[in-house]
């Protein structure tokens, strides 16, 4: 049988929530030509200072793509921003050989897979969270990480080892944790760019664009 495993992310048959896993496979059925496995985290660069950590891959986003926050609503309000604030070169298409690099940052989620309804169940999330406590330790260059949602929050505060009560989600706030090994990091707090969020002002292009201008402050620090 298949490692769960392959290096840091989930292998293509993970079976770590058979939920997810049932999900996938349903969906591999109905669009065979879609990436339906566990979506990697992008960007390329270990030595990135910035981690951006959303919900999970959207249905037809990155689970048809296999590239976070790409092909679904919610990446085009953020690879506009990450544009803006220089976290990018070259165009954003909402396809994976649009030929975007991702500049001192990578992107992942706190569940790998697509989770029916975008909804991952709690036993889910926390199964899917030794990936993302990899993801911290491999970036041995991490100054700062972008949750975006109350879900990726709890997931990167719980990754890091700390207690929710004493870093709780709020927009914009920023919580400095210790890695242990001498090692800090700022948690950036957003809304989720979200379609829901975005057309109900949840979040605003401002608002978001001030949560990596805070980054942008912190990293020059």
């Amino acid at each position: 049988m298949a490692s769960h495993l392959e290096g840091h992310v989930p292998a293509a048959d993970c079976g770590l929530c058979p939920r997810l896993a049932a999900f996938r496979h349903k969906a591999r059925l109905e669009e065979p030509g879609w990436f339906n496995s566990p979506v990697p985290s992008w960007g390329g660069d270990l030595d990135a200072r910035l981690l951006i950590v959303g919900l999970a891959p959207g249905l037809r986003g990155a689970n048809r793509t296999g590239r976070p926050f790409t092909g679904d609503h919610a990446g085009i309000l953020l690879y506009a921003t990450l544009a803006k604030h220089g976290f990018t070169t070259g165009s954003f298409a909402a396809t994976p050989d649009d030929g975007l690099t991702l500049v001192d940052c990578r992107i992942t989620n706190a569940v790998h897979c697509v989770p029916p309804q975008n909804k991952p169940l709690p036993a889910e999330i926390s199964q899917c969270r030794r990936f993302l406590e990899a993801e911290l330790v491999r970036l041995q260059s991490l100054a700062c990480v972008v949750a975006l949602g109350r879900i990726a929050h709890e997931a990167v505060i719980k990754a890091c080892g700390q207690r929710l009560a004493a870093a709780p989600f709020s927009h914009g706030a920023v919580h400095r944790l210790a890695m242990g090994a001498g090692r800090q990091i700022d948690v950036v707090d957003s809304y989720h760019c979200s379609r829901y969020n975005t057309n109900t002002g949840v979040l605003t292009p401002a608002m978001f664009d001030e949560v990596f201008a805070r980054v942008r402050q912190l990293l020059k620090t």
